[in-house]
């Protein structure tokens, strides 16, 4: 196997490894419902972006219990 001529300095070390640090995601307001996305994505609780309505979310809908049910019935 091809040995190094030299012992690599602390510098040379760093400076490669410069490029694997952890970047930390930018967050933005929605203008519409507050909460914190990506920018330049459609938020994904209310559907808008830049004011516009892109996406038509449906409400979550929950399970009935069996009590729920015997009481429709």
């Amino acid at each position: 196997m091809a040995e190094p001529k030299k012992k690599l300095s602390r510098t040379r070390s760093r400076q490669r490894r410069s490029h694997d640090k952890i970047i930390r995601i930018n967050l933005v307001e929605c203008k519409k419902c507050k909460s914190m996305i990506r920018p330049h994505i459609v938020c994904k609780v209310c559907g808008y972006y830049k004011g516009e309505k892109i996406l038509d979310l449906k409400e979550k809908t929950t399970k009935k219990t069996d009590e729920e049910n015997l009481k429709d019935e």
